[in-house]
C-alpha cells in the first residue's frame, strides 16, 4: 500500500507542478521558470514555456502585484508562504513585502457534511454527543480552518476551529514542489546562494506543520493563560482540552467589542486611552518578559472586554525570542535612545556571523546617519516599530544575520502602535518601553544572570576541552596517512555546464548532418545500387534524413530563442 501511495503522491506532484508553472507563466514570471532549466526535470516543461505569456491586463500590473495575485491563485500553501515572505525584507524588497502583506485567503466554505466528518473522525463520537449546540454555518473561513459557534453539554458557549478536510495532503504536495523549486533556484539563480531558499522552505515546512496541529495551538494558549494568570488588564480565552485534538480546537467564546470599533467603544463608555496603554503593556510583557508573543495582532484578533480588558484571539502565528536576544534588543533600543553610535556598532558587529567584506567605516557611517535622524526628535514622536524596522534595514544592507522572529516583532510593534495611536492620539510606545528596558538591563547585570552566564561558559569550555584531544588526534592521524581532504564546491557553474552540453550536442548533430550530406553526394556520383527517379536510392535516403535532422535542429534553435 505504501508503494501505491507514493505513486499517487508523485502523480499529484507532477500535475501540481504543471499547474504551478502555468500560473507563474500566466502572471509574467516565465523568464524565471526558464532560468531554472525546469524542462530538464519536468516533462513538457518547454511546452509550458512556449504555451503562453501574461495577458494585456496583467502586463500593466507591477511585479509585486503580479506575484501577490499568482500566490492567491495557487492557494493556501502559497498564500502562507507569501505571508511569511512579507515579514522578510532581508529576502525581498520593501515593495514586495508591502504588497505580500495584502494577501488574503479566497477559499470557499466547507460543506457541513465534510465538517461533521472531520470532527467525528477526530473524536470517534457524533457531533451531537460532543456539543449541545453546533452551528454548521461558519463564523469565518480561512485557508487552513473554519470557525463555528457552539455550546458544550455543560452549557459553556464556545467557538470550534475545524481544519479543512484533506488540507494536510494539499500542503504536503505543495511543499514538496517548493522544495524542488528551491533546489533549482539555489542551483541556477545567482541570488539563490544569498538567501538560501532550501533552508527557507524547510523552515516554512516546520512553521506551517505547527500551525496545522491544533494541539500545539492549544498548548500555546495554555502557556499564555499561565503567563497572564495574575493580570487584570489582559484576558486569554480558555482552550477545552477534552474537546480539542489535532484537527479540532474548542475555545471559550469571547463576547467582546473589536478594538477597531471606536464608535461603539466610546458609546458604551470605554476608556480608549486605557485600552491603548493596556494593549501596549500586554504586547511588551509578552515580548520582553515571557519571550513568547502574539504574531498577528491585527484589529480582528483583538477584542475589548468590560473594564478595558484586552483579549487576544487566534494564536496560530506566534513569535519567540530567547533571553539573550531580549537582552540584546533592550541594549540596542537603549543605545538608540541615548544616541550612542559606538555602542550600536559594537552590538551589530557581535550580533552574529558577519560577511568578510563588511566595511566598519561604512557601517559606522550608516549607524551615525540613523541616529542623527532621531537626534532632536521628541520622545513622543518616535515610532518604536518604525525605528526597529529602519535598524533592521541597516542589518540587511550589511548582511548581518538576525532572527526571523525579530522581523515578526517589528511588524507586531508597528501594528500595535498604529492601533494605539488610533485609540489615543498622544499614545507613545517608547514611554511604555523604557521601564521594561530598565528592568531588563538591571536583570542582565544582576548576580543571578551573571552566575548563570558563568556556568554556561564554563560548561561550553568544558565540553570543548573534553573533545579537543580526540579531535586533534584524529586530525593528525588523517594528515599522517594522507587522508586529509578538503571538499570544494563550485557554485553557479551548473548553468554553464548545461549550456556547454547543449552546444556540444548541437555541434555533434551538425557534424552528423554534414557527414550524411557528403556521404550521400558521393553515393550520387557512383550510379550504383537501386535507382529512384534515375538516382541512387541510398543517396536520396541520405539527403532526406539530413534534411529532416537539419529541420529538427533549426526548430530546436528557434524555439530556444537563441540564434
Amino acid at each position: 500500500m505504501q508503494f501505491f501511495s507514493r505513486i499517487n503522491r508523485n502523480i499529484r506532484s507532477l500535475r501540481r507542478y504543471r499547474q504551478v508553472l502555468g500560473v507563474l507563466i500566466k502572471y509574467g514570471f516565465g523568464h524565471i521558470v526558464e532560468q531554472l532549466n525546469i524542462h530538464h526535470y519536468l516533462h513538457l516543461g518547454k511546452r509550458l514555456l512556449s504555451r503562453g505569456s501574461a495577458s494585456k491586463e496583467i502586463e500593466h500590473l507591477t511585479a509585486p502585484q503580479r506575484l501577490r495575485l499568482a500566490l492567491e491563485e495557487l492557494g493556501p500553501t502559497f498564500i502562507k508562504l507569501g505571508q511569511l515572505l512579507s515579514t522578510r525584507p532581508d529576502i525581498l524588497s520593501v515593495e514586495y513585502t508591502h504588497e505580500l502583506g495584502k494577501l488574503q485567503d479566497k477559499v470557499p466554505r466547507v460543506p457541513a457534511t465534510a465538517i461533521r466528518e472531520v470532527i467525528e473522525a477526530e473524536f470517534q463520537r457524533p457531533v451531537e454527543a460532543l456539543y449541545a449546540e453546533f452551528s454548521f454555518t461558519p463564523l469565518a473561513a480561512a485557508s487552513i480552518a473554519q470557525v463555528h459557534h457552539g455550546r458544550l453539554q455543560s452549557g459553556e458557549e464556545v467557538v470550534i476551529k475545524v481544519r479543512r478536510p484533506n488540507i494536510a495532503q494539499v500542503i504536503e504536495t505543495d511543499i514538496d514542489i517548493l522544495q524542488g523549486l528551491a533546489y533549482l533556484v539555489e542551483r541556477h539563480l545567482a541570488s539563490g546562494a544569498i538567501f538560501n531558499p532550501v533552508a527557507l522552505v524547510k523552515e516554512f515546512r516546520r512553521t506551517i506543520n505547527r500551525e496545522m496541529d491544533f494541539n500545539r495551538e492549544r498548548h500555546t494558549i495554555d502557556r499564555f493563560r499561565e503567563n497572564f494568570s495574575q493580570a487584570t488588564t489582559v484576558y486569554v480565552p480558555q482552550a477545552y482540552g477534552d474537546y480539542s485534538g489535532k484537527t479540532v480546537l474548542t475555545l471559550e467564546y469571547v463576547d467582546g467589542i473589536k478594538v477597531s470599533d471606536f464608535e461603539r467603544l466610546r458609546k458604551e463608555g470605554y476608556d480608549l486611552q486605557a485600552i491603548a496603554a493596556n494593549g501596549a503593556d500586554a504586547i511588551l510583557q509578552q515580548v520582553l518578559v515571557h519571550g513568547l508573543f502574539h504574531g498577528d495582532p491585527h484589529p480582528g484578533n483583538i477584542f475589548i472586554l468590560p473594564n478595558n480588558v484586552v483579549c487576544f484571539i487566534d494564536y496560530g502565528m506566534i513569535g519567540r525570542l530567547d533571553r539573550e536576544l531580549v537582552y540584546r534588543l533592550a541594549e540596542l533600543l537603549t543605545a538608540v535612545l541615548q544616541r550612542d553610535v559606538q555602542r550600536l556598532v559594537t552590538l551589530l558587529l557581535y550580533s552574529g556571523d558577519l560577511t568578510e567584506d563588511i566595511r566598519r567605516p561604512d557601517l559606522k557611517k550608516a549607524v551615525s546617519d540613523f541616529v542623527d535622524d532621531y537626534y532632536e526628535v521628541p520622545l513622543q514622536e518616535i515610532r518604536a516599530g518604525r525605528l526597529l524596522l529602519e535598524f533592521v534595514e541597516i542589518m540587511i544592507q550589511f548582511r548581518i544575520p538576525f532572527s526571523p522572529d525579530l522581523m515578526l516583532l517589528t511588524k507586531t510593534l508597528i501594528v500595535m502602535e498604529g492601533i494605539g495611536r488610533q485609540l489615543d492620539p498622544d499614545f507613545n510606545m517608547v514611554a511604555h518601553l523604557k521601564p521594561f528596558m530598565s528592568r531588563l538591563l538591571q536583570e542582565k547585570a544582576g548576580p543571578a544572570n551573571l552566575s548563570r552566564e558563568g556556568v554556561r561558559i564554563m560548561q561550553s569550555y568544558g565540553a570543548l576541552f573534553k573533545t579537543l584531544p580526540d579531535d586533534l588526534k584524529e586530525l593528525i592521524t588523517r594528515v599522517n596517512r594522507n587522508k586529509f581532504k578538503i571538499d570544494l564546491e563550485h557554485r553557479g557553474l551548473e548553468r554553464l555546464i548545461t549550456d556547454i552540453d547543449k552546444s556540444s550536442n548541437r555541434l555533434s548533430f551538425s557534424l552528423l548532418i554534414a557527414a550524411l550530406i557528403i556521404g550521400s553526394s558521393i553515393v550520387m556520383q557512383t550510379d550504383k545500387g537501386p535507382l529512384l527517379f534515375g538516382f541512387p536510392a541510398l543517396g536520396i535516403l541520405g539527403y532526406s534524413i539530413a534534411a529532416m535532422l537539419g529541420l529538427w535542429l533549426a526548430i530546436g534553435i528557434l524555439r530556444s530563442g537563441r540564434l
